[in-house]
């Protein structure tokens, strides 16, 4: 007999379907979302997806930075905002800490340091480029029997380990473990700043013997989660707290869980944690396709109780290595969640950095192209800090330098972050994600560069606590001075209006350059005009070339074929012309 009511009216459930039937393999029509959160789990067991050396001198650690380093760089590139990063492992860490030994994924040897602190490392690099770290913790598996973080567990606390076979796990039924696990969230959250603690394996192993009652197993898995929460709220309540459970929780009304569920099978009763609230977000491993997916993700949505889900994709079956997936599977999968008010969560972090049949290329240049926000924990607190009151923009040659002050937190929160905002138009509409520049700046200043965000010409700037409340805006004053808008130059579309080469400069061609410095192609430079009918919507720089590889900027073009462009050099208005298109790693623009 059920605990719960688990119901989806058929009219509903046909809705649903119709949905999943009409979305594509391109995004739907559907607005790109201010909030929404956009993660992937990096893991660092065995360095699966990072490291991938091992840091036995001060060379060797700087490598493994600079590999991490360049995953967050990627992982930024296609704008997720999330980074759940591994760092419980198995009664091991990858932090100096005074619970259990160092993991050997760093060093190459269980117990052995790295040499530097590496979830201080990653937390720092996330937050430079504006993304959150959550420290992932695996909970109940401590290793193998033998293992060192096993072995040291069980001397400290014997009676809180079960054998399975050659491996230990931490026993759910002992209130100790509740505790045990508690200490280790408490130590990650008092001496780093996370901004999550996420919770996995946070069950009981599916081949536990004996095996508890469902209402005890249940109620003992609740006592850790709720003793973790209360933990880490205790010290920091702006931390987020949250897990992966089973990608199903129960059976449907009209779906079969094909006994893999978390609320029967495991005892994870995840959507009661949300109505108790002692958990801030899920991500559930839907690690499924078809009718194993869309109505259990739907579920999900429809007993969130306002807190954060973001379904946790199964792209690793995209390898051909796996499961052969076709990517017409994850991007149907997107498209639904997206449809449906839903985040997604990527698993795991390799395969999709080495864009694995393009999951990475869709992501980037069509579904999520433009950032999202992470959205605010206002069940916590949902008071607006008080925004900035002073903005100032310096005009360089090459540059906007913008600095701001003013800003007051209203929250228990420590600082604030800072989003900028940019447009054509006035005022700066900060609900729209294609105006967000840049997002949890730390600094109260930045500096724009002109040559990759010279159509910008408006901007605000708002205030964030660390609960993801944001301020209302400060916008610059409108009416941009005449020589901002000289510089681009006048097209229809399918003719660019060259500028005349006088008698001193000695171009044979026009290079037409992305605004990062990419090449695209080279014109004649031999007459008033040059063919840009092949390149899609978007900005450009315009540079001469002369016979000896020499190049002088001589302005930008902006190509808006739907709306149309005029060849005074004078920008047509509305939102499309406040945004560039998003260029690949090549330099080349989505669609040439």
């Amino acid at each position: 007999m059920r605990l719960f009511k688990l119901t989806m009216p058929c009219i509903a459930a046909v809705a649903f379907l119709l949905t999943v039937c009409q979305a594509t393999g391109s995004t739907m029509n559907s607005r790109s979302p201010k909030h929404e959160v956009r993660a992937v789990w990096l893991t660092t067991i065995g360095g699966l997806d990072w490291p991938h050396t091992y840091a036995r001198t001060a060379a060797a650690a700087a490598l493994q930075k600079r590999e991490l380093c360049e995953i967050l760089d990627r992982l930024k590139e296609a704008n997720v905002n999330t980074v759940l990063f591994q760092t419980r492992i198995r009664g091991t860490m990858i932090y100096p800490s005074a619970m259990e030994p160092w993991d050997g994924c760093l060093s190459g040897q269980p117990g052995l340091s790295p040499g530097y602190d590496a979830l201080q490392f990653a937390i720092d690099e996330c937050h430079k480029r504006g993304m959150e770290l959550h420290a992932w913790v695996v909970t109940i598996p401590i290793g193998k029997w033998n293992g060192m973080g096993c072995q040291k567990i069980r001397r400290r606390h014997p009676g809180l380990v079960h054998k399975i076979g050659d491996e230990g796990y931490l026993d759910p039924g002992k209130p100790a473990t509740a505790e045990y696990l508690a200490q280790i969230c408490r130590e990650i959250t008092t001496n780093y700043d996370v901004d999550g603690i996420h919770l996995d394996y946070i069950r009981y192993p599916e081949n536990w013997k004996p095996r508890p009652e469902g209402y005890i197993g249940r109620s003992n898995i609740t006592r850790i989660v709720r003793q973790v929460y209360n933990t880490v709220k205790t010290e920091k309540p702006w931390v987020k707290v949250s897990c992966s459970p089973i990608g199903k929780y129960s059976d449907l009304a009209l779906y079969d869980s094909y006994g893999w569920n978390a609320y029967a099978k495991v005892y994870q009763d995840a959507q009661s944690w949300l109505r108790e609230g002692i958990m801030d977000a899920l991500f559930p491993m839907l690690y499924f396709r078809g009718n194993q997916f869309y109505p259990f993700a739907l579920d999900w949505k429809e007993n969130s109780n306002g807190r954060i889900i973001s379904a946790g994709l199964g792209i690793y079956f995209l390898s051909d290595k796996e499961k052969d997936w076709d990517i017409e599977v994850i991007k149907r999968e997107m498209n639904v969640l997206r449809s449906n008010g839903l985040g997604h969560a990527y698993f795991r972090s390799k395969f999709f950095t080495d864009n694995t049949k393009g999951v990475f290329d869709f992501a980037k240049d069509d579904i999520d192209r433009y950032p999202a926000l992470v959205p605010p924990m206002t069940w916590l607190s949902d008071a607006l800090p008080k925004g900035p009151t002073r903005l100032s923009v310096k005009r360089m040659a090459d540059s906007d330098r913008l600095s701001w002050g003013g800003a007051k937190d209203m929250s228990t929160g420590p600082y604030l972050t800072y989003n900028i905002y940019a447009s054509e138009t006035y005022p700066v509409d900060i609900a729209d994600a294609r105006n967000i520049l840049a997002a949890n700046l730390r600094d109260s200043n930045a500096t724009i560069p002109l040559a990759a965000e010279g159509a910008f010409v408006n901007y605000a700037v708002t205030a964030v606590d660390r609960f993801g409340n944001e301020s209302l805006p400060l916008c610059t004053k409108p009416n941009v001075p005449a020589m901002v808008r000289s510089t681009y130059l006048g097209n229809d579309g399918n003719w660019l209006a060259l500028p005349d080469k006088g008698k001193t400069l000695d171009a044979e061609f026009v290079a037409i350059e992305t605004p990062q410095g990419g090449l695209l192609c080279t014109r004649p430079y031999d007459g008033p005009k040059a063919d840009i009918s092949s390149l899609p919507e978007g900005v450009y720089v315009l540079k001469s070339l002369n016979s000896k590889g020499i190049t002088h900027r001589l302005g930008h073009f902006i190509i808006r074929r739907q709306r149309g462009m005029t060849t005074d050099n004078k920008l047509t208005s509305g939102r499309e012309d406040c945004r560039w298109p998003h260029f690949g790693r090549d330099g080349k623009p989505s669609g040439l």
